[in-house]
């Protein structure tokens, strides 16, 4: 009886075999993964409609991105020829890509909150970087409102918060020392040249505060200064200070005689000083502490802040 079964097949299709005479035939139905397998008759009428709508989405994608792309390029080359910072142009250029975004999906931009990129779920600080002319205008209504309001006191000047963000430990005590000793001696060497037609700078701003002031860093001192000038809290004044004397000290210095041998011969040293302005005494008599010392305002000379 055995001889006369046909073997199983082992795939999901039954193999068809010539049965012997006098045996019994055995039909294996297709398996359930097979028929789901099969494509349906409304799968396979529908199929080039469905292609033909992958390819056109396609291309009105590429064409859409070629034309952004174009469109993107022209408008950063217009913003920069015309001087404007990369840094503004790009934000700038994202803010009108998020505004397009939010109202082609029906929303309004100015009701959508702003998030920061690098920190999920942060609110954009409040500033002028991103903000339109709206939001602009706005924040300058309410600063007249404020400025007609008799019960609004500001003690302090707002830019002070961040400004502490912005100097170095060695930078608060350069501005804490000029505040308690008043403006410090600086040299300028340049070559000699008949009339000073011609005349080149060797060495600016030559000076003893990094050492009388103590900082960690003496070499980064015309980085710091640099910095504290870029702030508003100091001024490279023309004015030289009251005691002469105080600029051999600067003189006799290893830095300064090498500045010298570097500018030839009969070298040229120019007088000048490094004070802090009306800003930046403000900002250290607020911010920095002063142990106790209380120094009265000084009279600031009319000076230029050139160096």
């Amino acid at each position: 009886m055995a001889d006369n079964v046909a073997p199983r097949p082992t795939d999901s299709t039954a193999v068809i075999r010539r049965p012997s005479p006098g045996s019994t035939v055995l039909r294996r139905r297709p398996s359930p993964t097979a028929l789901s397998l099969r494509p349906s008759p409304a799968m396979l009428k529908a199929a080039p409609e469905l292609a033909r709508v992958a390819a056109v989405s396609a291309f009105q994608m590429l064409s859409w991105t070629v034309g952004a792309t174009a469109a993107g390029a022209n408008y950063v080359a217009r913003r920069a020829v015309a001087g404007q910072p990369a840094t503004a142009i790009l934000q700038e250029a994202a803010g009108d890509l998020r505004n397009f975004a939010l109202r082609t999906l029906g929303l309004d931009p100015e009701t959508v909150p702003r998030l920061s990129i690098g920190t999920p779920g942060a609110q954009e600080p409040s500033g002028p970087r991103g903000a339109s002319t709206r939001e602009l205008q706005k924040r300058g209504t309410e600063l007249l409102r404020r400025s007609n309001d008799v019960h609004v006191i500001e003690d302090t000047h707002p830019a002070f918060a961040r400004i502490l963000s912005e100097i170095t430990p060695d930078e608060a005590r350069i501005l804490r020392y000029i505040y308690l000793e008043g403006p410090q001696p600086a040299i300028d060497i340049r070559t000699f040249r008949p009339l000073g037609i011609g005349s080149e700078l060797v060495a600016a701003g030559l000076s003893m505060i990094a050492e009388h002031a103590g900082l960690r860093n003496l070499d980064r001192i015309d980085q710091y200064l640099t910095n504290l000038s870029r702030l508003g809290l100091i001024d490279f004044s023309k004015e030289q200070v009251d005691n002469p004397t105080r600029y051999q000290v600067i003189e006799a210095q290893p830095k300064v005689a090498a500045a010298l041998k570097a500018a030839g011969r009969a070298p040229k040293i120019i007088q000048r000083s490094i004070r802090l302005n009306a800003f930046g005494e403000e900002f250290v008599r607020t911010c920095l502490p002063l142990n106790g010392r209380v120094v009265p305002n000084r009279p600031l000379p009319n000076s230029g802040a050139a160096r």
